[in-house]
């Protein structure tokens, strides 16, 4: 094991509530054991400072499901993976022909867009309007949200797999929140984890990764050892070879520590190899 990539909502806290002590201390420990820590988030950039309070030297972060790399010591954009603006029309055009009352926002570098009625977490830090002419100037769009009143995430993602095959890539990070989060075509959270830790010098065979939502698929496949938090959506469970406790049991400390003892006892160091990959 030498690097850590971990999803953050519903896997390292729960409901924006701070990480728990104990899972802090068990990435402190694995850091100690020269492990990178990286996490890998749908977050945009300006809902990290909460997690930068808690884990006061975090690093990298791969940001937006993969939209952007940024490096919080040096509060610094290091990459960024945008969807073309004609692509972001071509997919609210698509969409909206699907679900005509649907809504969507545009998250990009310069700011939260979104149309009227569009409900979000932080409303105070979007900016309510038309999108075309937002498009028009041409922004870095990292992701495209739409939200349909009324469905269940699942159903929206199972119709947009269809509908934007070959134009953008959907995904969603919560299963009752009716929204999908969408990003440039063949983007995920995998494709730019790999290429961080092909910097590093990392396989997969070294990287552990914990996730829980649709957006974690492709990474908990990529991973050396990928684990699904046990109470996890169905898809992320099959995808990942192992299965964590549920968050609210600090499920990633425990797989942690017991990777540490394995390695104070004698078995496989965390800055190597981690034995093949196991079923379930």
């Amino acid at each position: 094991m030498r690097v850590i990539a971990s999803d953050i909502d519903g896997t390292l806290l729960r409901d924006f509530r701070p990480i728990a002590e104990r899972v802090l201390r068990a990435v402190r420990a694995c850091r100690d054991e020269g492990v990178e820590f990286i996490a890998v988030t749908g977050r945009p950039i300006r809902w990290l400072e909460p997690i930068r309070r808690q884990i006061p030297d975090l690093g990298t972060v791969i940001c937006a499901n993969g939209a952007v790399v940024y490096d919080c010591r040096e509060d610094s954009v290091l990459e960024v993976h945008a969807i073309d603006p004609e692509d972001a029309a071509e997919t609210i055009a698509t969409l909206r022909r699907v679900w005509p009352g649907m809504l969507f926002g545009l998250e990009t570098l310069e700011g939260l867009f979104v149309e009227p009625g569009f409900r979000t977490r932080s409303p105070a830090q979007a900016v309510p309007g038309p999108l075309s002419p937002v498009l028009a100037r041409r922004p870095t769009v990292l992701k495209i949200l739409c939200r349909a009143e009324g469905w269940a995430a699942d159903d929206l993602l199972g119709a947009a797999r269809l509908s934007l095959r070959g134009i953008a890539q959907p995904s969603h990070s919560g299963s009752r929140s009716g929204l999908l989060e969408i990003a440039a075509t063949g983007l995920s959270k995998a494709v730019t984890l790999a290429r961080h830790c092909e910097r590093l010098g990392v396989g997969p065979a070294d990287v552990v990764a914990f996730g829980d939502m649709p957006n974690d698929l492709e990474m908990l496949s990529w991973a050396g050892r990928g684990y699904a938090m046990a109470d996890g959506h169905p898809e992320a469970v099959a995808a990942a070879d192992f299965t964590a406790p549920a968050v609210d049991e600090d499920g990633v400390a425990v797989v942690l520590e017991e990777l540490l003892a394995l390695h104070r006892g004698g078995g496989a160091s965390p800055g190597r190899a981690l034995p093949d990959r196991a079923t379930r």
